[in-house]
């Protein structure tokens, strides 16, 4: 019956790729069950670029519930919902490529993944880098993914160097609070509150 359900939701994607991960969730299904369906693919990307596992994860699990086949509105693809003229052309520059991915590329869940982590790392290591508390990182990162670094530095400095030192000298709890309190997008403390939640139940 759940195979029938997944079969009759990716219609347009080939029954080999269902067959190969029968589990694969559906929007409604809880983190543990979209972690579990792309954990394969999620450890070696999170190996490979030295992220967090559970964060990529909750992302997948908060930006498609694990369908590889969703494409948003404002044009975000696949698993961890990327647009791919902004962190895939991103992504492709730090890895010394030209052009951005392609919908098909992005539609393929290895590669999503691999492209997807590869972004947080570029957040992590370039854009948030000084940070010093993991679970500060960790919610800037959840922020940044969304809606960009820059627009989380400029709610403390201007100055990014400033606006670092500001972020180190907040507990975890005191800069989530901020982001809370201040963030310009609207969505960006309910995002972080749901990945949040994700990474803490898988």
């Amino acid at each position: 019956m759940i195979a029938a359900l997944l079969l009759a939701g990716c219609a347009s994607e080939p029954a080999k790729k269902i067959a190969r991960q029968p589990d694969t969730p559906l929007t409604s299904a809880p983190p543990q069950k979209v972690a579990q369906a792309w954990s394969l693919f999620t450890e070696n990307a999170a190996r490979s670029y030295g992220v967090d596992q559970k964060l990529v994860d909750a992302i997948i699990a908060v930006e498609s519930g694990g369908n590889p086949t969703v494409v948003s509105k404002s044009n975000a693809v696949g698993l961890m919902q990327i647009k791919a003229s902004t962190a895939g052309r991103e992504v492709y520059r730090a890895q010394g490529r030209h052009g951005q991915p392609s919908k098909s590329e992005l539609r393929d869940p290895v590669k999503n993944i691999d492209i997807g982590t590869a972004y947080l790392r570029i957040l992590q290591r370039q854009q948030l880098a000084g940070i010093r508390n993991p679970e500060t990182l960790r919610y800037a990162t959840i922020v940044s993914y969304a809606n960009g670094a820059g627009a989380l530095l400029r709610t403390f400095s201007r100055d990014r160097s400033r606006a670092i030192a500001m972020i180190n000298a907040l507990s975890p709890e005191e800069f989530y609070q901020h982001v809370q309190n201040n963030h310009p997008a609207a969505q960006a403390p309910r995002y972080l509150w749901k990945v949040t939640t994700a990474y803490r139940t898988i």
